[in-house]
């Protein structure tokens, strides 16, 4: 009865982290309609990021203290050298690296190149024995399948658009005509280094999540792990940016930046990072992943709504292979979740009944 309860207490906890995780790219998604504003305003895209650290973290840590105070395992040398890491790549690498290779390129080539997160964490995270991938079983077999099938979905909706299925064609060539186009507008030189930093952002997050999984388990507080990550972070975007910006001008936002920025900050950086970090201790770091391939998606929505932009036929087919590939990971996740619970019960028909019966004297 015990394993039973338990059981359904686990699963109770995956269905509320999956569904969680399908509004994170919610946030994400809306996170460049909200901040397109500010950065046409011409706002520092490093000071950007520093107000959106800063205000993470001061917003992560009060509710890390209060609410795991008592619960809280003690920090040790390792620990902070894990925080440390953590905050090197999860927020100082990833977010740095995504904003300079986003200037170098477009924003065609970073989105293009997203979809590499899931593939490096399933790799990062078999390599550290946090995913279990046994390809001679069909839960296995399953799972990399449907991770091929998601990120699939995530790469044909930015190559392929094909033609407008709802909304006005004239309004989606105005908003792509605003940005580069390729290499055209770049030189090749800049156009590689871009390349290679949007390929280090993926491959900063991929090592995030995988790590973050794996520490999660000796320290559990995932609010608390959130908040050390985002001190580490802070300290190294804030030295960075003293070297890196010109004056008191780029610090001064006006209205509209200050609006984008306390987004940026309590929502796709508090919020966000928090319910990727109670997720992640539940669903493992590939299941996370995967979700971010729903953002495109979430953004097609969100620019269609906001922006007036049109929705293609490449958007609708691949949020459908997008769908379909969770769907398997997750089916094939639960399957051998199953296989793995039955194989540790206990022989109940071993134990339910002595073989010799004693005799009772009357």
């Amino acid at each position: 009865m015990e394993n039973g309860a338990s059981g359904s207490v686990r699963g109770g906890e995956t269905w509320k982290a999956q569904l969680t995780m399908s509004m994170v790219p919610l946030i994400y998604g809306a996170y460049p309609v909200i901040t397109k504003v500010a950065l046409n305003d011409g706002v520092n895209q490093l000071v950007f990021c520093v107000y959106r650290v800063l205000i993470g973290f001061f917003v992560l840590s009060p509710f890390a203290y209060f609410l795991e105070r008592q619960t809280r395992p003690p920090v040790t040398k390792h620990l902070l050298m894990s925080f440390f890491l953590l905050g090197l790549l999860g927020i100082f690498g990833n977010q740095l690296l995504f904003l300079i290779g986003l200037n170098l390129t477009n924003p065609t080539y970073a989105a293009a190149t997203q979809p590499a997160i899931p593939v490096l964490t399933f790799m990062f995270s078999a390599i550290m024995g946090t995913e279990k991938v046994n390809l001679l079983r069909y839960e296995g077999v399953a799972k990399v399948g449907g991770t091929i099938i998601c990120v699939s979905g995530a790469i044909s909706m930015v190559l392929y658009p094909g033609p407008v299925v709802i909304g006005n064609p004239e309004t989606g060539m105005e908003h792509v005509s605003q940005n580069p186009s390729g290499l055209k507008d770049v030189g090749f030189d800049q156009f590689q280094l871009g390349v290679i930093c949007l390929i280090g952002n993926c491959m900063c997050m991929a090592g995030y999540l995988s790590i973050q999984a794996k520490l999660l388990k000796k320290y559990p507080t995932n609010l608390s792990l959130t908040a050390y990550s985002y001190f580490f972070g802070t300290v190294l975007m804030v030295i960075v940016s003293i070297f890196m910006t010109d004056g008191i001008t780029d610090w001064t936002l006006t209205q509209s930046e200050t609006l984008a920025v306390l987004y940026a900050g309590i929502i796709a950086s508090a919020l966000g990072y928090g319910l990727i970090t109670w997720s992640n201790k539940i669903l493992g770091p590939t299941m996370v992943s995967l979700y971010n391939s729903l953002q495109p998606a979430f953004a097609t929505l969100l620019s269609l709504i906001f922006l007036g932009s049109p929705v293609y036929l490449g958007s609708i087919l691949g949020g459908t292979f997008i769908i379909v590939g969770l769907y398997i990971v997750t089916w094939g996740s639960y399957k051998e979740k199953q296989a793995d619970a039955a194989e540790n019960l206990p022989c109940e028909s071993c134990v339910s009944e002595p073989l010799i019966h004693e005799k009772t004297v009357c």
